[in-house]
């Protein structure tokens, strides 16, 4: 099992005594008394029975030290990014307090367990069910977990080496491990916005807003320490590029309006925005294995990974607000050389026939023809080609959405900030080299051949001899690769509405 060292651990550490005993029918008695607990009986009942009812949280020394971490991160369900509370979680907390020496207590033990699934399913799976997910247009696959099966396949490790692992998607870690410094500079900073003296700063200009600046980035970790200087000098140039880089701005070390306003946002908001992104880890599945792509939405970014690591990253355009790219999975198994593009009826009604009244020539300009009819609706395509809007290469994922990756002929869009451009589609900023790394296993398609094949002028499909999972995904606070943590602008407008559903 993949593990990673914890301050307070609990899975992997109950009692593996097997002599203490207690009679079956002690489960029954506590769910009655406890009966906001009886989701969670057959839970304890199967695990338990596995155990042949041996107690897992005491050993002939008493209480084992496991049974107090579980009960510290119960107590401090915000430290996990929630607002929930576990079922009786006072209760527990009092009768760990009450417990005297070495006695075993079997109302204590059958809490600890209960409570142990009850924050497991809380902290790991999330606080929304599917339809109220899926309501925010998200259709990735709900993360599923067997706790009967992950309760009976760990081991007990050394008092000297807790060692165990989160069953979440990373992120869920990264992201946690950030919310106390927002928190503490909500309650202690006051954060008042930062107004120029001037449009924009550059190196060498000396204002009162730089030292104000600078005190900020320094805050916010960007900038180790403050010498209180007025003057914008390279340890500060430094610090604004860093900021820029993680807030998906040009790293140019200009101070601007774009850098202020999002310098001017309160550890409070930044706060709200970690958590509704914590919870939407808690979504996804804990681990993929193997060669996958991840496009993030807010971040405009797709990362080619094996595994964990992560092999190389590009910019891409995404749906505009009125066209928005899908939440969801696909197995990518094409890649389409010179491309037709199939005009969507729904493009080919409201963009395309207005210009074929207006212009006669709309069709043979743009390299299209009409390929048949769909009651009075033209069938139209765009021929392969350099100006083709597919550009010369696209990669398919057979889906519902009619969403997949591609190149594109405008490229200049690659270089915005906002990159919410495209009527769904996920365009690559450098599609020739996703092309090649989906065929890096193959020898025959040298780098020779790919561009032959792109701008050959005639379609042609490779079909992949094993797919590659794509998950496009929405997180608008993320740590990156170099442990950074990110933050991206809400361009669909979801983070509210997830926080609102959340602490409803």
């Amino acid at each position: 099992m993949d593990v990673i060292k914890w301050n307070k651990s609990i899975i992997g550490n109950y009692s593996p005594q097997t002599s203490l005993r207690f009679d079956s029918t002690e489960i029954d008695g506590f769910i009655k008394t406890y009966p906001n607990l009886a989701v969670y009986a057959d839970d304890i009942h199967k695990f338990y029975s596995n155990r042949k009812f041996a107690y897992a949280w005491f050993d002939k020394k008493g209480l084992i030290e496991q049974a107090g971490n579980l009960n510290s991160r119960i107590q401090h369900l915000g430290d996990e990014g929630l607002s929930a509370k576990v079922p009786y979680s006072e209760k527990l907390d009092t009768l760990m307090q009450a417990l005297n020496g070495n006695k075993k207590d079997i109302t204590t033990e059958l809490m600890l367990t209960a409570n142990y699934f009850a924050f497991s399913k809380i902290a790991w799976q999330g606080n929304l069910n599917d339809k109220d997910i899926q309501s925010m247009d998200w259709f990735l696959p709900r993360k599923k977990l067997d706790y009967q099966k992950y309760l009976e396949e760990i081991v007990t490790e050394p008092k000297s080496k807790l060692l165990s692992k989160d069953p979440a998607f990373r992120q869920y870690e990264l992201l946690k491990g950030n919310l106390k410094r927002y928190n503490d500079l909500a309650v202690n900073e006051k954060w008042e916005p930062i107004k120029l003296e001037k449009k924009s700063l550059k190196v060498d200009d000396s204002t009162l807003s730089v030292k104000q600046i600078r005190h900020r980035l320094m805050l916010l970790g960007d900038l180790k320490t403050d010498n209180e200087s007025e003057k914008y000098d390279e340890e500060l140039l430094t610090a604004v590029k860093q900021f820029q880089l993680r807030h998906g701005l040009t790293a140019d070390g200009t101070i601007g309006p774009g850098f202020m306003s999002n310098l001017n946002i309160s550890p409070k908001q930044r706060f709200q925005q970690i958590l509704v992104n914590i919870e939407r880890s808690r979504w996804v599945p804990e681990k993929i294995s193997g060669t996958h792509l991840i496009v993030n939405i807010p971040s405009f970014s797709l990362y080619a990974f094996r595994s964990d690591t992560l092999d190389w990253s590009c910019n891409v355009v995404v749906g505009k607000a009125l066209n928005q790219t899908v939440v969801f999975n696909g197995e990518l198994k094409y890649i389409v050389f010179s491309p037709y593009w199939n005009v969507p009826p729904s493009i080919v009604r409201k963009e395309i026939l207005p210009y074929m009244r207006s212009n006669a020539n709309y069709l043979a300009k743009h390299n299209m023809e009409i390929t048949g009819y769909q009651g009075k609706l033209p069938v139209i395509r765009q021929l392969p080609g350099t100006s083709n809007s597919l550009g010369l290469v696209k990669f398919l994922f057979p889906n519902s959405f009619n969403i997949y990756l591609h190149d594109t002929p405008s490229k200049s869009l690659f270089t915005e900030d906002q990159r919410a451009f495209s009527h769904g589609c996920v365009r690559v900023g450098e599609p020739k080299k996703l092309a090649a790394y989906l065929l890096r296993n193959d020898s025959t398609w040298t780098d020779a051949k790919i561009t032959a094949a792109m701008n050959a002028g005639k379609e042609r499909t490779i079909t992949l001899k094993q797919t590659v999972p794509v998950y496009i995904g929405y997180f608008t606070a993320y740590v990156d690769h170099n442990g950074l943590l990110n933050f991206r602008k809400d361009i669909y407008n979801r983070d509210k509405r997830l926080e609102e559903m959340l602490y409803k």
